[in-house]
């Protein structure tokens, strides 16, 4: 009936937020994470929603984004990374990890819808989503009590299988219009130019000269600003392996760094992974 009418159930619609505090100030905002609870019986229907999607998940999103895919995972990344940092630091090549600020909570609406109809997504599909989108509600729960119901006007839904999905379709947008695929930038690995590893919203990007790694990055800021995403220069950092320039980015340096933690793992310049071996060692 869902699927015909396109309207869905009000307790569909709503998220229950509560905040779990992480390290620092509890009196801080900024110190709390959020999980969502939805409902369970709505599962079934975005369950089946997600399958509907796949196929274009499979059509429109190439190989260098590896997030939340079918057969997929962060260690794919991993290990991509890794080969990649080896043919760096051989041809002496540079790498820039990005990071957005609240990628997921600031993706616009109005421009999503958008960019699933240039992305040939069916307009039924859109239509329910648009509908789920624009019903829906959420309140906080603490040890005190809940808060009343308030509407949510910007991000995809949290606690919502579809939300991986339908970011990575906004992430193809902002890459697609940086001209990442076009371009001529990037490492020449097995006769194949690569210029980015993607990860849902963690994004690596490579070039074979600091000059090229600088305007990628200077083409990918002006995209994603231009749909509402915003980099957060002080933790977007550069990994190189002959010394480079100070990059100044509104007025903020972007700092030059001899490790990163990548999906988890600690990627280092001088490929030094001992480190990675010691770590469940000492905590097993």
């Amino acid at each position: 009936q869902i699927w015909k009418t396109q309207q869905w159930p009000q307790d569909w619609e709503r998220s229950v937020f509560i905040p779990i505090p992480k390290k620092g100030n509890a009196k801080e905002c900024s110190n709390y994470r959020t999980i969502a609870l939805i409902s369970h019986a709505s599962k079934v229907m975005l369950k089946i929603l997600q399958a509907r999607l796949q196929q274009y998940v499979n059509r429109e999103l190439p190989d260098v984004q590896a997030g939340f895919r079918k057969g997929r995972g962060t260690r794919d990344q991993i290990a991509n990374i890794r080969w990649i940092m080896e043919k760096a630091r051989e041809f002496q090549k540079n790498i820039c990890f990005i990071d957005y600020t609240k990628a997921f909570d600031c993706v616009d609406k109005n421009k999503l819808w958008k960019i699933l109809k240039e992305m040939g997504i069916l307009d039924h599909l859109t239509c329910l989503l648009r509908n789920l989108y624009a019903g829906q509600e959420a309140t906080f729960r603490t040890g005190h009590g809940k808060t009343d119901w308030f509407q949510i006007g910007k991000g995809v839904r949290q606690g919502c299988i579809l939300s991986p999905c339908l970011f990575n379709f906004y992430a193809e947008y902002i890459m697609r219009n940086a001209g990442l695929e076009e371009a001529q930038a990037g490492i020449k690995i097995a006769g194949r130019n690569i210029n980015n590893l993607r990860y849902a919203d963690d994004t690596t990007l490579m070039a074979e000269s600091e000059e090229e790694l600088k305007s990628l990055l200077m083409k990918v800021k002006e995209e994603s600003e231009k749909v509402g995403l915003k980099l957060n220069i002080q933790k977007t950092k550069i990994m190189a392996s002959v010394p480079i320039t100070s990059w100044q980015i509104d007025g903020e340096t972007v700092e030059t760094v001899a490790d990163f933690i990548f999906l988890g793992s600690k990627i280092t310049v001088d490929g030094d992974y001992s480190h990675e071996i010691k770590r469940p060692l000492l905590l097993g």
